[in-house]
């Protein structure tokens, strides 16, 4: 069966509709899922078989039939750990039907089939009886059901449901119960993640500066999480204000609650500063006695253990919903919140001389309902993007190329999305900037620009490019385009040549001698060996002495499903890597002139300068905004010796990763990568091949 897939093409901008197979949604999933990353954590695997060993014994030694039930099952590991730990049968569920599959044949592959039956179903449609799925209810309850955050994936109502209808009263449970761990922060870098800070702009007549709403600075923000590798996060770019506190344990052998709650903790402050941040992380016991233990603690909570790398389960920053300034040993009261998806946070300070009665009215307090965003920035801005506006460094690459270019009689436009262009360049003496801004409503501008007196400074338009009339302008011609460019359907760092096309579309509105900003574009690439995040696309082969190449061929299969291995976006400051090549550019896109009607084409080959593996390729864009000004979307520096990397932490870059990896050794005649690159104007889409 076919089915039409419409998709808007985040390039061109144009609606597409493409023919697609029923499986292709199935090999999406696959390819970009982190099945490959899990298999790889070998601390994940190593406890989940000791404890699964130790459950299997507890109920032999009572005596037992040891039957198992394995929720969300995926290849089938720990139902086959369970298998040959001497569990008498175990009952796999699996809802993704390839995943189904896939487990079915590692089973038989494995020898267990006799011992193993998969289900292709949710677990709340499972039936028990002589006629049901599963024969009998089962005394070991066995799942990996948990995210960063968790319970994200909705563990709390499958446990609920399981301990009800699927597995007997006072069964063991593999992990037997996970704790919640908070650390209250400041951090001006996490923080800036969330709120709008004051933008400084040195205009002729002195010093401007636009300050956020009222809307925008009460505003709690969003529940959902930001997960991030927290072992990234340099101690510089923080401060600790608590010790590191237990919020909540949930016991996975009894009956589970769902339903909304909250759990509180009393802090006492260890540095006087801004509560603003809440960090935190779980770890899981596979035992009851708590000895097989699994952590997520980031590195200054654990500096003597070895870490675990992982990128399926990471660690999360919580805001608060307003800063607290608090003070070196005054007592806090930290409250979560949750539902059956999701956390949030709330700080109250504890009242002077409060006794037991008072903190009982404190809890009374406590609003379980999840906060709700009414400013709307935290709707339309991802925490990238607070945290790209909030930069002053980039602003005044901005500023700096935009006074450039403006003068009082400009008639300039502005395309991009929630962008602070148009305040800039009325700032620096544009009369009436206008903006074509599709995603974000005029209250969210409104509010902007009532709270900086600009209602009537600055128009906005809102049509499509190609829909723009010149009453829109008032029958003038645009003297200077302005663009980051910077577009909320963006994924890959191309997606932003969008602003090119819609130059193209506004052409005949442009004054013949139009200043466009920026005045082109490149695409950089390198080559690098990852110190990481190769796992996530790299065959596991045997885990735990299981066979898992079948896991691995459905990857591959569905990595290839389009002819053309693809990219796909990674944000590199969480994932280190070094560069085995000088950066090269390899492409120019020039937006003073409108898209030609050929493909874009180049092709070569870098030279391997370092030792190591070649994991794959990194891809940027560069803006240049003006003769000496450009802004990269990738590497900011790079240290010669070791090829270490720094990398725009408010930018996902590009990763193309090689099928196969190669190691090179330094030497007299350098190792080389030959490249093929080709940007289809029609499509907006770039393909690439690479050859070691």
């Amino acid at each position: 069966m076919k089915t039409f897939c419409g998709r808007a093409n985040p390039t061109t901008g144009s609606m597409e509709w493409l023919e697609e197979g029923e499986d292709y949604d199935y090999h999406q999933e696959i390819a970009r899922s982190r099945y490959a990353d899990m298999l790889h954590d070998k601390d994940r695997n190593v406890k989940y078989y000791q404890g699964i060993r130790a459950a299997v014994s507890r109920v032999k030694e009572r005596g037992e039939k040891a039957i198992v039930l394995d929720i969300g099952t995926g290849t089938g590991l720990l139902s086959m750990m369970a298998a040959s730990a001497g569990a008498d049968f175990c009952y796999a569920i699996e809802v993704f039907k390839p995943m189904a599959n896939a487990a079915v044949k590692i089973v038989e592959k494995n020898g267990f089939s006799d011992k193993i039956k998969v289900i292709n179903k949710h677990s709340t449609e499972v039936t028990v009886g002589p006629d049901g799925d599963m024969q009998c209810r089962a005394n070991i309850l066995v799942t990996e059901l948990f995210d960063t955050e968790l319970i994200g994936e909705g563990a709390l109502p499958t446990y609920e449901h399981a301990h009800k209808y699927l597995v007997q009263e006072g069964c063991e449970a593999v992990p037997h119960r996970a704790t919640v761990y908070v650390q209250l922060v400041e951090s001006k870098r996490m923080w800036s993640w969330k709120k709008l800070f004051p933008v400084h702009v040195e205009a002729e007549d002195g010093e401007k500066i636009l300050v956020p709403p009222s809307e925008m600075e009460n505003c709690p923000g969003v529940p959902s999480v930001c997960d991030i590798q927290l072992n990234q996060m340099p101690l510089s770019d923080f401060t600790t204000l608590s010790d590191v506190v237990a919020m909540f344990s949930v016991d996975f052998s009894r009956p589970v609650q769902s339903a909304s709650t909250y759990y509180r903790v009393q802090l006492e402050s260890v540095k006087s500063g801004k509560a603003q941040i809440v960090l935190s992380w779980w770890d899981i016991d596979m035992d009851p006695s708590g000895m097989i233990n699994c952590t997520m603690a980031p590195y200054w909570v654990k500096p003597t253990s070895a870490l675990q790398w992982r990128d399926h389960w990471m660690q999360c920053v919580y805001f608060l919903p307003n800063e607290e300034p608090v003070l070196q040993g005054e007592k806090l009261y930290l409250t979560a919140c949750r539902d059956e998806y999701s956390v949030w946070y709330n700080l109250q300070k504890a009242r002077e001389g409060e006794n037991k009665a008072d903190e009982e009215e404190h809890k009374a307090d406590v609003r379980v309902e999840s906060p709700v965003c009414r400013c709307r920035a935290h709707l339309l801005w991802n925490r990238a993007r607070f945290g790209q506006l909030n930069d002053q460094n980039r602003t005044r690459q901005y500023v700096k190329s935009l006074r450039k270019v403006l003068k009082t009689d400009s008639v300039c436009l502005c395309i991009s999305d929630g962008s602070l262009l148009p305040v800039l360049a009325h700032y620096l003496g544009a009369k009436q900037p206008s903006r074509i801004d599709l995603y974000h409503p005029h209250e969210l501008w409104q509010a902007l620009f009532k709270a900086n007196h600009l209602e009537d400074k600055i128009k906005i338009i809102e049509v499509h490019p190609e829909l723009l009339k010149s009453s829109h302008l008032e029958d003038k011609e645009i003297s200077v385009l302005v663009g980051e460019p910077f577009f909320t359907t963006s994924l890959l760092p191309w997606h932003n040549l969008y602003f090119w096309y819609a130059r193209t579309a506004v052409s005949t509105h442009l004054a013949s001698n139009v200043t466009v900003l920026p005045q082109s574009a490149s695409l950089h690439m390198m080559i690098v060996e990852f110190q990481d995040l190769w796992r996530i696309r790299s065959p596991c082969g045997i885990c735990e002495g299981f066979d898992v190449q079948t896991m691995d061929d459905m990857i591959k299969d569905s990595l290839n499903f389009r002819e053309s291995r693809e990219a796909e976006p990674h944000p590199l400051w969480e994932y280190p890597c070094k560069s085995l090549s000088d950066p090269r550019e390899v492409l120019t896109f020039d937006f003073t002139k409108t898209v030609p009607q050929h493909c874009l084409s180049t092709e070569g080959s870098v030279k391997l300068l370092r030792k190591g593996k070649s994991h794959g390729a990194v891809l940027w864009m560069e803006y240049h905004l003006a003769a000496d000004v450009s802004i990269s979307t990738g590497l900011m520096q790079m240290s010669n010796e070791k090829g270490n990397c720094e990398w725009n932490p408010h930018c996902k870059q590009a990763v193309y990763f090689f099928s196969s990896v190669i190691e090179s050794e330094i030497l007299s005649d350098p190792t080389a990568v030959t490249y093929a690159i080709n940007f289809d104007t029609k499509t907006g889409e770039i393909a690439m091949d690479f050859k070691l």
